[in-house]
């Protein structure tokens, strides 16, 4: 059966299908997912299972610890989900491509992935080339399981996609971009707790207030992001340096 059509879905592929939409339900996302601007699709891996105990991992090839997602099982889940062809097909994994801001501005102007949450000591290899996964991974730290991870990238597709945000500039001036950390943010009181809000915000001079942003962008991306200055400014980062 051919999956219906929207603006932008998501079809995750999880052993905890009620993990969802958890965080994705509330604020802006869920009031974006309670008016159709996007779908969500949450299937148990499970349902591909062909025995009485609805098995999907094995001991791993080879011998140690933990259990391995069989390549049969999810690969039959992965095709019970009968996505169309031009939906990419991500696996959250710690050993996968970072995510980028670049990354998730891809993946919400298409139509929407699949992400298959994987568990125990991973997946097998095979399914991963069998199926094409494109693994992805939200930062050097390992998770009990994939679906924070998806909900990581799910929340920061969404918020991009038209008619989600309030204003489309908000997403213009964050962090990443351009490149850059975004610049330090005030509002009201004039004063707290004796630290007044930089003068030249409020001199009402927009060029001068571009211009101190940018300019604290840049100084904040130097600081505590060496490699995406490194990136911009041409210059090979410190040694030693990691992402943050």
């Amino acid at each position: 059966m051919a999956e219906v059509s929207t603006p932008w879905r998501v079809t995750v592929l999880t052993l905890f299908p009620d993990m969802f939409p958890g965080p994705l339900g509330v604020s802006l996302a869920g009031k974006a997912l309670a008016t159709g601007l996007w779908a969500l699709e949450a299937r148990d891996i499970r349902d591909s299972a062909t025995d009485k105990h609805r098995s999907v991992d094995d001991t791993p090839a080879g011998g140690g610890p933990g259990m391995v997602l069989r390549a049969d099982i999810l690969a039959a889940a992965i095709d019970a989900a009968a996505i169309a062809p031009d939906r990419p097909r991500l696996l959250m994994s710690p050993r996968g491509r970072p995510l980028t801001q670049s990354r998730v501005t891809e993946l919400a102007a298409g139509p929407g992935p699949l992400i298959v949450c994987g568990r125990f000591e991973g997946v097998d290899e095979r399914v991963i080339t069998a199926r094409a996964l494109e693994e992805a991974s939200i930062g050097d730290y390992v998770l009990s399981g994939g679906e924070i991870a998806a909900m990581v990238l799910i929340e920061a597709c969404v918020r991009l996609l038209p008619g989600v945000m309030g204003k489309p500039v908000s997403g213009e001036e964050e962090s990443f971009a351009d490149g850059l950390l975004e610049y330090p943010q005030y509002t009201r009181p004039q004063e707290f707790e004796g630290l007044p809000i930089p003068e030249i915000l409020t001199s009402g001079d927009h060029a001068k207030v571009a211009a101190w942003r940018r300019a604290e962008a840049e100084a904040l991306t130097k600081a505590r992001r060496p490699d995406l200055w490194a990136k911009i400014s041409g210059q090979k980062p410190p040694k030693g340096t990691t992402k943050g």
